[in-house]
């Protein structure tokens, strides 16, 4: 049980540092005095790009735990909103995060480019992942408990 209230806690982590990243400092750093666009991006490339590592450490940790329960990786054929965070943080570190990287070192060296909706795309898995995790951790919990 206690295995099971650590993936609970691990998970409700996650949410809230993904939270105060994505929807807090990603767009408050840009209203600091002196923060230019250049500026704000590379700080954002630098956050955004650790936030990932961690994100993956955390559901490293999350899956050990699980298989310290379980005694198997079975449990993960029938964790449905794991499997979406994981399709989901697989987008992100391979497609969204890459591309947003992209368009800003493009802003950074000067260059404007193209119209695209890859933020948007990110901003909406973001949203997504994190009512996934808290609804993980709340199903998981109440298991624990119950």
């Amino acid at each position: 049980m206690k295995l099971m209230v650590v993936a609970s806690f691990i998970l409700i982590f996650w949410a809230g540092y993904v939270s105060s990243i994505s929807f807090m400092e990603a767009w408050l750093k840009f209203k600091a005095p002196g923060i230019t666009l250049p500026l704000g991006l590379g700080i954002g490339k630098m956050v955004f790009s650790a936030l990932n590592k961690v994100e993956w450490v955390l559901l490293v940790a999350y899956i050990i735990l699980n298989i310290l329960y379980f005694n198997s990786l079975k449990f993960l054929l029938n964790h449905h909103l794991l499997q979406a965070i994981i399709v989901i943080l697989l987008l992100q570190t391979l497609w969204l995060l890459p591309g947003l990287i992209q368009r800003s070192e493009l802003i950074i060296s000067g260059k404007q480019p193209g119209a695209s909706n890859i933020h948007i795309y990110y901003v909406v898995m973001e949203i997504i992942k994190v009512v996934l995790l808290i609804a993980l951790a709340l199903k998981q919990g109440f298991k624990a408990i119950y």
